[in-house]
């Protein structure tokens, strides 16, 4: 089921999913969260919400990176996913959008439930 949720402090919504995503799966705030982004960022030269930054987050946290078929039929949606895993917490990256989930819940700013995840990450417990 789609939550709608934006820890945007403006709620505004600019490109910002990966940070959106990270500060849900992680129950930090919006701040904090941009704010150790831009550290790893900065230390090693790339943008905070590359794929290497977000990952190397993530990576820290005790997160574990799974890859999902990207072609269809074998391909799943992000409301078939949290309907599969319906307990933990996970980070879903489409390739241009990262949504969480959490409890079999997808939470984002928009209905992400027919955007097809390529990896996910399991936050540990």
């Amino acid at each position: 089921m789609w939550i709608r949720c934006n820890p945007n402090p403006l709620g505004r919504i600019t490109g910002d999913c990966v940070i959106r995503a990270l500060a849900i799966a992680t129950g930090q705030s919006w701040r904090d969260t941009y704010r150790q982004l831009c550290d790893l960022g900065e230390r090693y030269a790339d943008l905070p919400n590359s794929n290497m930054i977000w990952n190397m987050f993530l990576r820290r946290r005790g997160a574990k990176q799974f890859l999902l078929p990207e072609n269809c039929p074998e391909c799943i949606t992000v409301q078939a996913f949290c309907e599969r895993y319906p307990e933990g917490i996970y980070v879903l990256g489409t390739g241009d959008h990262a949504v969480t989930c959490i409890s079999g819940d997808y939470y984002d700013s928009f209905d992400s439930g027919m955007c097809v995840p390529t990896v996910f990450w399991r936050m540990r417990e």
